[in-house]
Parts: C-alpha cells; structure tokens; sequence
C-alpha cells in the first residue's frame, strides 16, 4: 500500500503539526520574543531619523533653488549693483550665514554680507564642465563645513559675476525632544554637526558628564554604521518599517549605560521623487543618524517561560486524544476490514467476520459477513447475518472527526479569542508619546515653512512682473506654476478684489486686502482654498496671489508610524489631511478637539506641542497635536497639526504578545481543516461509498463492477470485494449450469 495513502498518513501529519504547534506555542508564548527595547521605540527612531533627513533634503534644494531662481530674475531684469542684490537676498530669503558676489574676469570680491566665505576651493573643474556650479561642501578654518552654493549673474555690457552662498550642514531646526541627539553624517561616517547634546560646563556631577560622554561615544560608532550601512542599495538594504522612504533607512543598537539602551535610526538623504526631479542633496552622501538612550527592558521572569510550555503541554495532551480517537474510531476498524476483506477474497471461509461496532465499517463488516456465508453457501447464517446489518447512520464515521475538531478547537478558541488580551491598561512606553508628539511637531514645521516658502516664492516672483505689460505679466505667471508644483493657480487682483491676470485654474474665492498673507477661504465647498499673497511693488493696489493646492499639504503629512495626520484651523476643523476628510469637518473624537484647544494655549513665549495617552473602551491611542511657532508669515495663521493612532499598532510587548495568541489558534484551525478535511475526503467519503457498494453486492447486485478510487485502504477492500463479486458470480453461472444439465438429459429419452 502506498505510503502517502490511506489513513494513516493524515493521522500522522496530524501528530507531527501538533507537536511542532505546541513546540512554537511554548517558544513565542515565552520569554523568547521579548527583546531588550521594544520593536516600536527602534521603529520609531528610525522614522525620526527620515523625517530628519526629509527635513535636512528638502532644506539643501531649498536653497539653491531660491539663489537660482533670483539668479535667473536678476538676470532677466536691469543690471543690479551687487550690494543691491545680496541686500535683497537677504530680505527675501534668511537662511544663508554667508553671501558674496565675485566678477569671474578680475578675481574681485564686489560685495559680501554675513559669514566670509573662502575662495581656494574655487578651480576650473567648479566653473567649467558637466559639473560646473554644483553645489560642493568646503571646510572652514575652524573645521566647520559649509554648503557652497553658485549661480551666475549675466548682465549686459558687464563682466560675468558669480553668487555664492554658504550655508552650514546643520541638524535641522526640529524639535528633538528630551534626551535625543541627532548627527549630520557624510560618507565615511565623519560627523559634520550634532544637535542635543548638553554642554559639560552646564552638568552638575560626574555621573552626568560621565554619561554625556559615553552619549558622544555611542554617537560617534553608531554614525559609522550609520553611514555604512546607507551607503548600500535602497533595494538591498531594505527592512521591515522602511517602506515608503525613497532612500536607505534602518535601526541601530548600541550599548547600555546606568539601564539605559543606546538606540539609534538612520537615513540616507534621498530625492522625494528621484524619477521626476533629482536632489541636490540626495547627491551629497550625507546621513542623518537619530540617537536616543531607552530604558532597557526588564527581563521576563521564569513563570513567563513556564506560562508557554503549559498551553504547549495542553496542546499535546489534546493532540494526543485527538490522535487516539482517530486511532480506534477510523484507523483500527479500517485495517481490521481491510484484512477480513483480503481473506475472503483468498477463500478464507472458516470463521465469521467480526464486524465493527457502529458506523460504515460496521455496515461493511455485515456486509462481508453475508458475502462469505454466500460463498459457503450456508443460506441461513445468510439470513442471520442479514438480519444483523450494521447500522446505517446519517453521520456515521463523521462523528468520531466532529469529535477530533471539538477537541482541538477546545485548545484554539481559548488561545486565540482570550489568552493574552489586551485592554486598555496596556502600558505604552513614554518614549512612544515623545515621539509622537515631536514628529508631529516637526510635520507643524515642514507645513509652516512650505507656507513661508511658498509666500516667499510670491515676493521674489513680483520683482518680476511688470504692471504695465500684461503680456509679460501673464507669461511671469505661467512660468512660476510651470515650475512651483504647489500652486494650483496664480493670479494678480487689484484693490477692488478683481483678476488682472491669471495662470492656471479659475480662482476658487476672492481676496480682500485686510486679511493676513496667508488665509483658508472656500466653506461649504469641496475642498478647501488655501490662498498666499504678497503685493508688487511699484503698483500700488496690486497683489499677487497664489492658491496651494490642498494636495501638496496632504503630500507633507504623510509620514509613517504617525496614524493619521491632519491640519485643523483655530476652530479645530479639518484643513488638509494624510487620508480622506471633507472639507472643515470636524474632529472625530471630542479628546482631539480638546487637545487642539489645549495645544493653542499660550504658555509663556506662546503655544507648545503636547501628546497624551487616550484610554477608551478597550482601546489605547497615541495623540498629539502641534500649534504652528516659530517665525514667517505662517506663524500667526492659528493652524495645528494633530496626529493619533491606535496604540494597538505598536510592536511593543503586550500586543506582541496577543497577535501570537491569535496566530496560535489560527494556525491550530488550519491544522484541523488540513489534516481533518484530508481523513474525511480521502477516507470518510470513499468509505461511505463502499459501505453502499457493498450493501448491494451482499443483496444479490452481482452486475455492478466495483472500482476503486485510491490505493489505499479503502481502495483495498473495494478491490477484494470486486473478487468476492467475480466469486459469487461464476457460482450462480455454475448453478444454473448444473441445474439446467438434467433437464436436457430427460429431454433426450
């Protein structure tokens, strides 16, 4: 008999699964799957480390696309003196330590403002070539490095003069938090600039500098890795929570100090959309490396262990009596019929059948028992035994597997619907809080700036635009949407509140001039209108304005590991949003809005971020919610950024600890549809068929041929059953024979 047939290979797969069930129930129900700083605090530096590098990317192109577009403005205008020109940079745009205008024929500096700016680096392979006027990293004197970025000012009847802006590598201006530090790292893994670290002359004792210097330390070696693990493909260096980051990302564990765990994440510097546009910064090499020492874990005492091994223990004592019923109610009477059946076959006639108890086998069993008294001929034992069929049941040999799955569900159901539950006393690490509020701070930051960025944008475009050329005007226009993707239409209105000139899309609402520069318009409308402006000089009355697309600030709220993100206004109602939201609906949840009303409060120099554990029904939820501070026109709008999402979401212990419950009984259900569904398809099904077939044979059904389905058990008794069939047959052909030849023979006299 075939080794994969018949029922005993379901029965012993059925063993084998349970036993390496229970050996992975006592292994991820024990201490094996506690680490020593939870999954999502790694996770969760990790993503402060892209939304570092988003920050520090964004801010580099920044930069050189501000001093390329003023180049390109002071280019298409009338020649500017160079004071004039690095005044007005200044004004539009502070972001730069150091500004100069050099002339390219003589060599002289003909003006400069700020930090100065050293000019050995300056060579032919910087000014000429495919690679003219890139933007290089210098050092300083003073060992500080400085982005140095060009652009070529080209007047008429001048000699050509060359811009040059300095800015440092520095941490972005972001909220770290308490006890974090961040580090700007180039390729080689050489700190460039580093941000949280207290000053040794501010600690108070020797533990503290102690501390500080072993922080510097674990910095210092995490950075190397840091770098050299994003120096390798995005592709190849992939790993789980990184999704969604163009560039390479990941976690790092350092040492431990007085408890505490040095954890850190790094991300490389990556292009937002590296197939449309590439970044000035990406191609820099730099990574940023995000640090923060974690309380380490304690470690799970040994009832944890002894807790797996007991729900292991019960998973085999069940499997055990699963196996056994399975063993005496199918298997034992199976192989008993498979052996009577082989020996009637061969012509065994001396002793009865023993026939089963209950079920199919037992309506076999009679059934056989009939057949060999037919084929001694004993016509009352025939009788007898037909008088004592086995009994035919609906369910039969069904039963005994209901029984089995009862059994075994009596193990899954606890494990997976209530071992391990959670609730809302789960604790949540604070360092989940934290982070959650100052990401969300930072999002606040990059929504803010992308607003001044974009206001700024507006002033330096009406140095450009002449009020009494429309046809210019109107082309000014079209060339700044073609080139700000943020803009869904620009448009000039005079004091009245009228167009003058538009580029692109209808204006969705008017503009009146005794608003702020930045303003939200368009209730009761489908999507909000969130509108920019800033007035042209030498034309009185006349403002330029731009409407933001709402899908660029969605686009800035996407983050992962933040649960849902949305800007509110001072009302608490929904401005823009990482998934759907209608325009200005409300919050979901009364706490949201609460805590939005908190976040505006004005504490001291005026509003701050806060996060806070919302606890409800059986639910955990982060939240936090970050006013917009800081400088820019965008300051005083009165928006806010909130964030919230289900704790539940967290690789942290508890809820690790409940999803492995669940995959415990949910992989205990596919075993018993596996190994159970096999028995009563290959089996069970087969058998009640033969039960039939040989009900009928043993009622005198000689024609019917019986064929079998599988070479197994089953398929063996149909098999000596199919001789038993072919038996009887030649018997009558013989009887009739020999009862027909005496009537010939008086026939003949």
């Amino acid at each position: 008999m075939p080794l994969l047939g018949g029922i005993r290979p379901p029965i012993a797969l059925l063993c084998l699964l349970i036993l390496a069930l229970a050996g992975l129930t006592a292994k991820v129900l024990g201490p094996a799957g506690d680490p020593v700083v939870p999954k999502a605090v790694l996770g969760s530096q990790q993503h402060f480390a892209e939304d570092g590098a988003i920050a520090l990317r964004a801010s580099i192109d920044e930069r050189v696309t501000d001093l390329n577009r003023t180049a390109a403005a002071l280019n298409a205008g009338e020649p500017a003196d160079p004071e004039r020109v690095l005044s007005d940079l200044s004004n539009t745009y502070q972001k730069w330590t150091g500004t100069t205008v050099l002339d390219l024929e003589s060599g002289k500096v003909l003006a400069a403002r700020g930090e100065t700016i050293p000019l050995a680096w300056l060579d032919k392979d910087v000014l000429t070539g495919d690679h003219a006027l890139t933007p290089r990293m210098v050092r300083l004197k003073t060992g500080d490095v400085r982005l140095m970025t060009m652009a070529l000012l080209d007047f008429k009847d001048r000699p050509q003069e060359l811009l040059i802006a300095s800015n440092s590598l520095s941490v972005p201006a972001i909220n770290l938090g308490p006890f974090r530090s961040m580090a700007v790292v180039a390729r080689g893994g050489e700190i460039l600039a580093t941000a949280g670290f207290e000053q040794a002359e501010a600690l108070n004792s020797d533990a503290e500098r102690e501390e500080l210097a072993f922080l510097q330390k674990q910095m210092t070696r995490l950075s190397e890795r840091g770098a050299k693990e994003a120096e390798e493909d995005p592709v190849s260096a992939r790993e789980p929570g990184s999704r969604g980051y163009p560039g390479v990302s990941g976690t790092l564990l350092g040492d431990s100090h007085n408890g505490r765990v040095a954890t850190a994440g790094y991300a490389s510097l990556a292009s937002a959309d590296p197939e449309q546009r590439k970044s000035v910064g990406a191609g820099l090499g730099l990574t940023v490396v995000a640090m923060l020492p974690v309380v380490q874990e304690h470690a799970v005492g040994p009832e944890r262990e002894l807790y797996g091994l007991v729900v292991a223990g019960v998973l085999v004592v069940f499997g055990l009596l699963a196996a056994a019923l399975l063993w005496m109610a199918v298997q034992r009477p199976l192989l008993h019929l498979f052996l009577e059946s082989r020996r009637l076959a061969r012509g065994d006639l001396t002793r009865p059948v023993e026939v089963p108890r209950w079920g199919e086998t037992a309506r076999v069993g009679a059934a056989l028992e009939r057949l060999r008294a037919q084929l001694a001929g004993d016509a009352g034992a025939d009788r007898e035994a037909g008088g004592r069929k086995g009994r035919r049941g609906r369910f039969g040999l069904r039963v005994p597997l209901v029984l089995t799955a009862v059994l075994l569900l009596l193990w899954c159901v606890p494990v997976g619907l209530l071992l391990n539950r959670t609730d809302a006393s789960v604790s949540v690490p604070s360092t989940m809080v934290n982070d959650q509020r100052d990401r969300t701070d930072l999002v606040a930051d990059r929504v803010r700036r992308a607003l001044n960025e974009a206001q700024a944008d507006l002033v330096s475009t009406t140095r450009l635009i002449d009020a009494d050329d429309p046809g210019a005007t109107t082309g000014v226009l079209d060339d700044t949407l073609r080139k700000h993707t943020r803009y869904g239409s620009l448009y000039i209105v005079d004091k009245g509140g009228d167009v003058v000139a538009r580029a692109g899309e209808e204006p969705s609402a008017d503009w009146s001039e005794d608003a702020s520069l930045i303003r939200v318009a368009g209730e009761g409308g489908k999507k909000p209108v969130i509108q920019a402006g800033a007035a042209v000089p030498d034309a009185k009355g006349l403002t330029l304005v731009g409407e933001i697309r709402v899908e660029f600030l969605n686009s800035l709220l996407a983050r992962p590991g933040l649960g849902e993100v949305r800007v509110v206004d001072a009302e608490a109602r929904t401005i823009a949003g990482s998934n759907g939201f209608l325009a200005f609906e409300s919050l979901p949840r009364e706490s949201l809005t609460d805590l939005v009303r908190a976040g505006g409060v004005k504490v001291g120099a005026g509003p701050v971020e806060n996060g806070l554990l919302i606890r409800e029904g059986r639910s955990v939820t982060v939240a936090a919610a970050a006013p917009f501070s800081g400088g820019g026109v965008a300051a005083d709008v009165g928006w806010t950024v909130i964030s919230w999402q289900n704790a539940k979401h967290f690789e942290i212990a508890p809820y690790e600890r409940e999803d492995r419950s669940v995959l415990a009984g949910m992989l205990g259900l596919a075993l018993i549809v596996v190994c159970l569904g096999w028995i009563h398809l290959v089996v069970v099904r087969p058998l009640r068929a033969l039960a039939d077939g040989a009900e009928k044979l043993a009622d005198g059904d000689l024609k019917t041929v019986l064929y079998p389905r599988y070479h197994d058990e089953v398929g063996a008794v149909v098999r000596s059953l199919e001789l038993v069939r072919q038996q009887l047959q030649a018997r009558r052909q013989n009887q009739a024979r020999r009862s027909a030849e005496p009537r010939l023979g008086a026939g003949g006299r």
